[in-house]
């Protein structure tokens, strides 16, 4: 056990020395580079004198700086690039001035450069490192250090297998030789020189003896508490603890590989040492403090993977404990998520700001985005966001399981939050502190509110032996009360105070951080607000909810306003205002919901839409005639969740007059008076869209109001008849002429396009209902005792009609195709009531096709079908319409077929021959009248170009 824990641990060392970079190599070739720049400008002529002083001003500037960081941790620093540009500008980005180039050397080197033109030094190109340097230098340093880990691993299994040493003897030697190899580690730190320590970091002998050591002391202590019982729980855990802090504190000395391999030490300890009692303050304690220490030296030294690795291995602590302890005890958990925080804030990355944070290689360093983004933002406060996250959302999973989980998931969400707010490079805590706050607040509106399990009173059969058992039951007494509502209205008002702080503090120096503070700001208290309102609210009135949501949302609007004072209309898009402003809205519209009910709160919310379009008076805010847009969705929404506005038993069965009118036509009404108020309004686009809206709710009113009334009051999910489609058409024919009117008093590419679409549809329901779903042929839906006023005439005739002037009033208005459609669907009604009322006349009000077809009735449909065809050849003519003449043409045709195809073989004596007689005396005259049109237009074209003759 002892060689097999030396060697993991050992390999892990090993393999965490192996992944470092050096950036103080890059720091040397720089100086390299430097000199060989000097050297070539004196084999250029320059005098010494003229360069000499430039040389001496940047040694005494590189001494200036603070020392790089080691780079023995591994891994490249963002700041050494960062140090290099600002100390050329004068500048620390630790703060303060360095000494920058003084003005003569300058001016001495300029006309050095004057004087000789020297071509530029090219960066020296690194030569790639020779096999025997990597044998000799590295490998070496490598397997050296394994054999030194597995002879001291090897001289303790010899004693023990020969039995020359007692287990107390062989623990105390592999500890000294632990201590041997720390010490020499040291020894050899300050005696290596400068340049071996840069040249070959990731193969430093100092480090690889230090971690040596380090496993060493680490595996001895455990294996005198594990194996041989030298040591208590207690003395063990301390034991342990020491040596991971002291491989914490070299770290400093020998880089962040070594602070990593004691971070993995002190993560290992509390599951190495086990007691039979379990203390969670001192499991949370020590790794508080383990995290504040590896935190510490990343502090100092700036690394960036090691703080990383700490907060993935306090996560994983926390949720393991919360999912597998037996009793939970919420508060040292807090605590440490608290440690986290603040760990966060004031330890990480310092007194670093924003605009000197180094930007990603190839990004402009004046990008906002790129510098959020940017190290240290994404590895430490990202696994520190999750490490928060993680623990907060299982706390909010076991309310009301575990006592006090619910104040918990609150005091880490805000922890978040408030690290989000405070810190400016912080964009993954404030998004992350959303994410948790929302999925919390669900978490824990869908737990049970209590246990309902009761045991009393209820006796089972008895068993073969005589003796009952127990049946546990549901019984009505809970166990655990419910979530707490104060508190999530108390989360909802406090992330509101943070948010608002947060676009505060923002607003000057980072816009993007503020644009996303200003989003989060009103969106997650309003989710957790509208969350409690439907899972614990009363959804008919709920005083508290309602007053808190009008409070938030006056509080919204005014920090729109104060945030929005000095700006011009010129100033671009102002994400603030739109955030703060429609967040403020909602909260009102959440607020009708809690404190009204039904036709209120459909009238309160297109009413409270329209008052923001009428404040565009008093505030040119861009954002306002959108919030009516918004306003017309949600009330959108609420018709199709309930179509009677009040309830199906609260509908009154008045026609017309009831409340379909006003929750439908209010809301039209308000939408066309907001497009008529921004007729001036410089966006178009926000008119066009309330001006289609408001025909919208004008359709929808006048098809509820038919669907009422057609239904004796009642609105249901039945199919409607054909005389109720039949005014849907209608309706629809004439919004399509209304729009069509509107465009060309005032041109508005809603009404141009709007018309089209709605008679297009138009087309298509007719053809699906009229002519197949609802056709009484089909159907056998009774017509009606009246001949002529019957349902044919509302089902086929009129509409018919209706679409024929519809077309005429669409020519020269709208594409000949367009205007092409339009009339065949009248001619095809019309055809329709034709062929229907001849049917009607055979068989009466029942016209279903079961019954058949008689000799007289065939007959009758061709007479009819050529009547018809020589009437719309009339019209056709008249008015000049090349469709309707083809459709007369189309018809006659379809007469012809049917004379030849089916008069033919089904019609018998004197109607056969009348049936041919008629078609032959039809088709002579249409060729007649057709010769006539013809000649006359040849005529007119004749003397027309007969005129324009000389």
């Amino acid at each position: 056990m002892l060689e097999i824990l030396g060697l993991v641990a050992f390999g892990l060392a090993l393999y965490t020395l192996n992944a470092s970079r050096n950036s103080a190599q890059k720091l040397g070739d720089e100086v390299m580079r430097l000199r060989q720049e000097v050297e070539a400008l004196k084999a250029g002529g320059v005098p010494l004198a003229a360069a000499a002083p430039a040389e001496e001003t940047a040694e005494a500037a590189t001494e200036e700086l603070p020392e790089p960081p080691a780079e023995e941790e591994g891994f490249s620093s963002p700041w050494a690039a960062a140090q290099a540009d600002e100390a050329g500008k004068g500048r620390s980005i630790f703060g303060g001035d360095t000494p920058a180039v003084p003005a003569d050397a300058v001016a001495a080197s300029e006309t050095a450069e004057e004087t000789v033109a020297v071509p530029p030094a090219a960066a020296p190109v690194r030569p790639k490192e020779s096999f025997e340097s990597r044998i000799g230098a590295r490998w070496a340093v490598w397997v050296g250090g394994i054999a030194l880990a597995l002879g001291g691993i090897f001289m303790v299994k010899y004693s023990i297998e020969a039995g020359l040493l007692s287990p107390a003897v062989r623990l105390s030697l592999a500890a000294l030789f632990g201590l041997v190899l720390m010490a020499a580690g040291e020894f050899v730190r300050r005696r290596t020189q400068p340049l071996i320590a840069n040249a070959f970091q990731n193969a430093m002998i100092p480090g690889v003896l230090t971690a040596a050591g380090a496993i060493t002391l680490f595996a001895v202590t455990y294996v005198a508490y594990a194996f041989y019982a030298y040591l208590g729980a207690p003395a063990a855990f301390v034991l342990l603890a020491v040596v991971a802090f002291a491989t914490i504190g070299l770290s400093l000395l020998h880089g962040q590989a070594l602070a990593g391999l004691g971070l993995l030490a002190s993560l290992l300890t509390p599951a190495l040492v086990s007691t039979s009692e379990p203390n969670p303050w001192g499991l949370f304690g020590f790794l508080g403090i383990a995290w504040l220490a590896t935190f510490a030296a990343s502090r100092i030294r700036r690394w960036q993977v090691v703080p990383a690795l700490a907060n993935v291995g306090m996560a994983l602590w926390a949720l393991l404990y919360l999912s597998q302890a037996d009793t939970v005890e919420v508060l040292p958990v807090l605590l440490a998520m608290l440690v986290l925080a603040l760990g966060h804030g004031l330890l990480w990355p310092g007194s670093i700001t924003a605009d000197e944070m180094p930007a990603p290689t190839g990004a402009s360093s004046g990008d906002p985005l790129d510098r959020l983004f940017a190290p240290p933002a994404v590895a430490v406060s990202l696994t520190g966001a999750l490490a928060m996250l993680f623990p907060a959302l299982m706390l909010a999973g076991k309310v009301p399981v575990v006592a006090s989980a619910d104040y918990g998931f609150v005091a880490v969400v805000l922890a978040l939050a408030l690290l989000g707010a405070l810190r400016c490079w912080a964009i993954y805590p404030a998004v992350f502190s959303a994410v948790g706050a929302v999925a919390g607040t669900v978490a824990m509106s869908a737990m049970p509110v209590g246990l309902f399990i009761d045991t009393l009173g209820v006796v089972a059969p008895p068993t073969l032996d005589g003796t009952t058992l127990p049946v546990p039951v549901l019984g009505p007494a809970p166990v655990l009360g419910s979530v707490p509502v104060g508190l999530l209205l108390a989360l909802a008002v406090a992330y509101a105070a943070v948010g608002l702080a947060a676009v505060r503090l923002r607003l000057a120096g980072s816009g993007l951080f503020a644009a996303i503070w200003s989003l989060l700001a009103p969106a997650v208290p309003l989710a957790i607000l509208a969350i409690s309102f439907l899972t614990f609210g009363n959804l008919s009135f709920d005083l508290k909810h309602g007053l808190l949501a009008v409070v938030l949302g006056l509080v919204f609007l005014g920090a729109a306003e104060a945030f929005s004072r000095g700006r011009q209309e010129t100033d671009g898009v102002f994400v603030p205002q739109w955030a703060l402003a429609a967040g403020g809205f909602a909260f009102l519209v959440l607020a009708l919901h809690a404190l009204t009910d039904g036709l209120a709160t459909t009238l309160g919310i297109a009413l409270l839409g329209a008052a923001a379009v009428f404040a565009t008076r008093l505030r040119r805010w861009p954002v306002l005639p959108w919030l009516m847009a918004g306003a017309a969705l949600v009330v959108a929404g609420r018709i199709a969740w309930e179509p009677t506005i009040v309830g199906a038993a609260n509908l009154s069965k008045m026609p017309v007059f009831n409340q379909l009118l006003a929750g439908y036509g209010i809301p039209a009404a308000l939408l066309a008076l907001s497009a008529f108020e921004l007729r001036r309004w410089p966006d178009m686009r926000i008119r066009n869209l309330l001006q289609a809206l408001a025909s919208l709710f004008l359709l929808l009113t006048a098809a509820i109001l038919v669907r009422h009334g057609m239904n004796g009051g009642v609105l249901d999910s039945s199919v409607p008849t054909l005389g109720e489609q039949a005014i849907y058409t209608l309706l629809v024919i004439g919004a399509s002429a209304t729009m069509m009117s509107l465009d060309l008093k005032s041109p508005s590419p809603v009404f141009r396009y709007g018309s089209m679409a709605v008679g297009g549809l138009s087309v298509l329901s007719v053809l699906s209902a009229h002519f197949i779903g609802l056709n009484p042929y089909f159907t056998g839906e009774l017509l009606g005792r009246w001949p002529f006023f019957d349902l044919l005439l509302i089902g086929y005739l009129i509409p018919g009609i209706a679409y024929g002037g519809l077309a005429w009033y669409a020519r020269n208005r709208r594409p000949l195709p367009y205007v092409i459609m339009l009339a065949l669907t009248g001619v095809a009604l019309a055809f329709a009531w034709v062929t229907l009322s001849v049917r009607r006349y055979w068989h009466g009000e029942g016209i279903a096709d079961w019954k058949g077809f008689l000799q007289p009735e065939t007959y009758t449909y061709s007479v009819v079908w050529l009547l018809l065809g020589v009437a719309l050849l009339a019209v056709g003519s008249k008015f000049d319409s090349k469709s309707i003449r083809l459709a007369s043409a189309g018809l006659v045709l379809i007469a012809v077929v049917k004379v030849f195809l089916i008069d033919m073989s089904n019609l018998e004596g004197i109607l056969r021959a009348l049936s041919f007689i008629g078609l032959g005396a039809v088709l002579i005259g249409i060729g007649l009248f057709y010769q006539k049109i013809l000649s006359g237009k040849a005529g007119t074209e004749e003397k027309v170009e007969l005129n324009a003759s000389p």
